[in-house]
């Protein structure tokens, strides 16, 4: 009989498990999706700012597991990022599908303006950029009857215009909609119509602590739109969120599901430490409730947490990948990125190996920097390469770097010098930069590997890769975004720099052997 009760409960216990998902569903630098159905299939588009390529786009059948099919923007004739920064690049995208055609509509910040691209298949490739007249930040797109219409928050109003698709002109004037219910930045907007409404959905308050999803609507596109007496629609700055470690909630996009059940992706952050974040705005899945003729209610008005109990579409969540061993063989997966447009001359693939040239200057210098990263995806973690630095010339360094903006960063490097190396850990925050930790190996090649617990970065190194001693630590809240700021999230890459600052040198590089990525 104790059997049979036994069984019975672990069954329940799994029966009651599959019901639930966990947030965020895209973990990481991965801020303001936006997210769109065609059949059985739904994609999801981040903004990338400084980094290229740009866009990341999402691919799911269960919205819960997410599987990175590529970048929207692989290109430096899409993507031109001269100067830019974790402020700056490509903001807010947004992804609609429209009579066989997927639009991809954003921002680029310090580079043109408001421009849009097309594709027939999400996984590219995608067309050169369209440029658009109406500015204002986070455009999107409503088609209907034949008519393509933009909006966005040009003066801190949510406009609307008409477009030609095509060709990106203007057709019709800006005329503004909405300046949301007093909260800053009222950006974001997206135009939903169901039951004879047109829904106006945007974000307010800044994408910090008092980020909140607020929604207007009207029966006409051109308003006048009446706000929801109910608003906001999802927020943590109240008392029912205020101690979840899920904060910053906003930047919201619906979308129905094929059962015709109706969910919201959004971003959010979550705090490590005390208050703070380090890993970025990710992305987020919440249910929501959306009767005929009445506002949508999401996740029953109740705060949205890390396991959630309403599955999806009844599908169980599959669990994401926990080690990733990358030997360095072209072309390299989506999840690879650079600081800005990268310099093709300096990385060159061989043997599995990847030879980077040093760049002029430290990572702060922030021009085109010799760097390859990937986006830190968990707070227990652990990232490790083998790098050979015996092209190496004095004051060169060359390393695995933990990067959050180009004033807040930390590395473990090799140090090269005439007869000797030092390993150094090296740590730059808000324009003060500070040789951490230092120890001599003999040759010009080591192990480095840099682990977090989510409350403290460790830097190892090791000259056998067997046995390794830990050089340093540094809190985690160092590189949050509340101390060194920006609009990212850490990213760890391999980096070479050059400081010599004389022609007499000429250029060095590293070798680097392999890059693995754990999560705990």
């Amino acid at each position: 009989m104790k059997k049979f009760l036994f069984i019975v409960f672990l069954i329940v216990l799994t029966l009651g498990a599959s019901a639930q998902y966990r947030n965020p569903v895209i973990p990481g630098f991965h801020p303001d999706p936006s997210i769109c159905r065609v059949g059985d299939d739904y994609y999801i588009v981040n903004s990338s700012f400084q980094y290229f390529p740009g866009v990341p786009i999402y691919h799911s059948r269960d919205l819960v597991s997410w599987e990175l099919i590529g970048n929207v923007l692989d290109r430096e004739s899409q993507l031109p990022l001269k100067g830019a920064s974790s402020w700056l690049g490509i903001y807010a995208p947004t992804l609609r599908y429209h009579d066989g055609t997927y639009y991809m509509i954003t921002t680029n910040v310090g580079n043109g303006g408001n421009f849009m691209v097309t594709a027939t298949d999400p996984r590219g490739p995608w067309s050169e950029p369209i440029w658009l007249e109406q500015q204002g930040i986070d455009p999107s797109l409503w088609f209907e009857d034949g008519k393509c219409y933009m909006v966005s928050n040009p003066d801190n109003t949510i406009m609307l215009c008409e477009i030609d698709p095509a060709t990106g002109k203007q057709l019709t004037p800006s005329r503004p909609l909405w300046r949301g219910t007093g909260g800053r930045y009222p950006e974001g907007p997206h135009i939903y119509k169901k039951d004879g409404w047109y829904y106006l959905l945007i974000s307010e308050g800044g994408t910090e602590l008092a980020h909140k999803l607020t929604i207007a609507r009207s029966q006409s596109i051109y308003g006048p739109y009446t706000a929801n007496p109910d608003n906001p629609i999802l927020t943590h700055c109240n008392m029912k969120g205020q101690s979840n470690q899920i904060q910053a909630t906003g930047h919201g996009d619906f979308v129905q599901a094929k059962d015709g059940s109706w969910w919201l992706t959004f971003l959010a952050y979550r705090n490590f430490g005390g208050s703070y974040h380090h890993l970025g705005r990710e992305t987020y899945l919440a249910p929501v409730e959306w009767k005929a003729g009445q506002w949508p209610v999401v996740n029953g008005g109740e705060p949205v947490d890390t396991l959630m109990p309403q599955k999806p579409l009844g599908v169980a969540q599959q669990p994401q990948k926990r080690h990733i061993h990358t030997t360095f063989q072209k072309p390299m997966g989506p999840e690879w990125v650079y600081i800005q447009n990268p310099d093709s001359s300096k990385y060159f693939f061989h043997d599995g190996w990847l030879q980077m040239t040093c760049s002029r200057g430290p990572l702060s210098k922030n021009e085109r920097p010799s760097f390859m990263g990937r986006r830190q995806e968990s707070a227990n973690m652990t990232a490790e390469t083998f790098i050979d630095f015996t092209e190496g010339l004095p004051r060169d360094e060359a390393g695995i770097t933990v990067y959050q903006i180009h004033d807040g960063y930390a590395s473990i490097c090799l140090l090269p010098d005439v007869g000797k190396t030092k390993v150094a850990v090296k740590c730059r925050l808000k324009s003060v930069e500070s040789m951490m930790a230092t120890a001599e190996i003999e040759g010009y090649a080591a192990y480095l590997r840099i682990r977090s617990d989510g409350i403290h970065y460790l830097f190892d190194y090791s000259v056998d890769g067997k046995e390794y001693k830990t050089l340093a630590r540094l809190d985690c809240s160092l590189l949050s975004t509340e101390v060194v700021g920006g609009f990212t999230g850490t990213v760890i890459g391999l980096y070479a720099t050059e400081n010599n600052f004389s022609e007499a040198y000429g250029r060095s590089f590293a070798l680097f052997k392999y890059f693995d990525y754990t999560e705990q």
